[in-house]
């Protein structure tokens, strides 16, 4: 067996988080992915970014704190490679490249900023949800972070189509989510459903993890359309206190699950879907198995 570890840094507008795994092949050419470390911390860069434009000096601080301590940690695991990527709030941040160049100063991470298609091709390509749908049917692929929607149709055993769309947890939470943004969301979804009869949606992020895990799903079991209408009603009729302490969720994830949801239900709806998959595969996850490919072609 040959190990080997890898590790992704995801700098999104709700949260950064640190992944790090064993790749681990075995005789028979079988790989596994096995996560050895996960750190998230909740620096809200959309909170600056969505409302002024930038990110504030505090925050860029905290950041750059984050980073150096996750250089000690690919130097500790023993790290053969990494990938950092940032996404809708650093794209949008005007200070952006300043951040990036200070990250590099103080921690030695190198930082890319990836585009909304970019973020999805990554996470769908290369997070293996390929293995776990039919090849024979259409699904749309959809992921919501706190910045942006992204959204990958799949048809024909393969891509067919990605769009981003400005819509995120945070972003909704700021009042910084465009009425037009909203529409233009599910006019495409309407159209794009209409043409490619998708059979479900396979939906990401921690939100939807989170709503997976309050219905009590198992591993691969989907959520169904009712479900989902159903939790975030009871979710949403809670303050902010009743859903840390009711669902044990810190206060983080209990302000941005109910805007997630929101998203995901409009995207079932204008799909005309009955269920959801939770394949539980984040944008850290395909920075992985991109990097494994690389190395092993």
């Amino acid at each position: 067996m040959k190990r080997e570890t890898y590790a992704a840094i995801d700098i999104g507008s709700n949260a950064i988080r640190l992944l790090i795994d064993y790749a681990e092949t075995y005789n028979d050419n079988r790989t596994e992915f096995k996560q050895t470390a996960f750190v998230r911390v909740p620096i809200r860069l959309g909170d600056d970014v969505f409302l002024r434009s930038h990110v504030a000096e505090n925050k860029i601080e905290a950041l750059c704190d984050a980073m150096q301590g996750f250089s000690s940690l690919f130097r500790a695991f023993a790290v053969r490679d990494y990938r950092a990527c940032a996404t809708s709030a650093m794209r949008e941040a005007a200070n952006g490249a300043d951040i990036i160049e200070r990250i590099r100063l103080r921690s030695g991470i190198d930082v890319e900023i990836i585009d909304g298609v970019q973020e999805a091709e990554t996470i769908f390509d290369a997070g293996g949800l390929g293995s776990v749908i039919d090849r024979d049917k259409s699904y749309f692929y959809v992921d919501v972070g706190g910045g942006s929607t992204e959204v990958v149709i799949y048809a024909s055993g393969g891509k067919i189509d990605a769009q981003s769309f400005a819509l995120g947890t945070v972003r909704i939470l700021t009042g910084a989510a465009r009425e037009q943004e909203w529409h233009r969301f599910g006019e495409w979804l309407s159209a794009a459903a209409e043409k490619w009869r998708p059979s479900g949606i396979i939906a990401s992020g921690g939100n939807i993890n989170k709503a997976h895990k309050l219905l009590d799903k198992r591993s691969k079991e989907c959520i169904s359309d009712k479900e989902l209408r159903k939790l975030r009603k009871r979710l949403e009729a809670l303050s902010l206190e009743e859903r840390m302490e009711r669902y044990s969720m810190n206060s983080s994830r209990a302000e941005v699950i109910v805007p997630a949801l929101t998203i995901f239900t409009t995207a079932v709806e204008r799909c005309g879907i009955e269920s959801i998959f939770v394949p539980k595969l984040g944008l850290a996850d395909g920075i992985v198995r991109q990097l494994y490919k690389r190395y092993n072609p």
